[in-house]
């Protein structure tokens, strides 16, 4: 059985076609719009059933993003590959610096602060302009039913003391109920 570590990565997906010698329109899922473009190939897949589609071509258009994939020449092939996701192997990413993570790679760790106390594990991460934070949920149960709790912990040098990949952990500055 595929592990999630073993999964394409998805980044992004055909939305439309661009005139008619088989451009497609893409929604770029990258913060910075037109980084789906970095990869010369791809893997288009729906339902989880990829293949691997080399780009000829690809630019920011508008407030969108336009490619050219090889073996797609008319209106009608770009149309067949609507809907599909686009996706790369984890492998394929550039590797990050150090102290620098993608998201993906921060889902699903466990987080404790300075004093080994758990609130809970990373279930998401998002942008609000100023700096990322970290969705954090913990189960709790209290009077006999079991409820989850959600803290939002700003992903920033003060806050984040120490991230580790390989144990599965991030160790923060914030204590237990703030």
């Amino acid at each position: 059985m595929a592990t999630e570590e073993d999964a394409p990565l998805v980044i992004g997906k055909i939305n439309g076609v661009f005139g008619v010698k088989g451009w497609i329109k893409v929604f770029d899922y990258a913060r910075v719009r037109g980084d789906v473009l970095q990869h010369r190939r791809w893997l288009l897949g729906k339902s989880n059933q990829w293949s691997e589609r080399k780009i000829e071509a690809g630019q920011i258009h508008g407030k969108g993003v336009i490619a050219k994939l090889e073996g797609c020449d008319d209106r009608d092939s770009a149309a067949a590959l609507l809907g599909s996701e686009i996706a790369v192997w984890r492998d394929w990413l550039t590797p990050t610096q150090g102290g620098q993570y993608y998201w993906f790679q921060l889902e699903g760790l466990a987080v404790r602060n300075l004093t080994g106390e758990s609130l809970g594990w990373v279930t998401g991460l998002m942008e609000t302009g100023a700096n990322d934070v970290l969705v954090v949920e913990a189960g709790i149960e209290e009077h006999g039913a079991k409820d989850q709790l959600q803290r939002l912990i700003p992903y920033i040098e003060s806050v984040i003391k120490d991230v580790d990949l390989t144990g599965r952990q991030i160790t923060v500055d914030w204590e237990v109920d703030f």
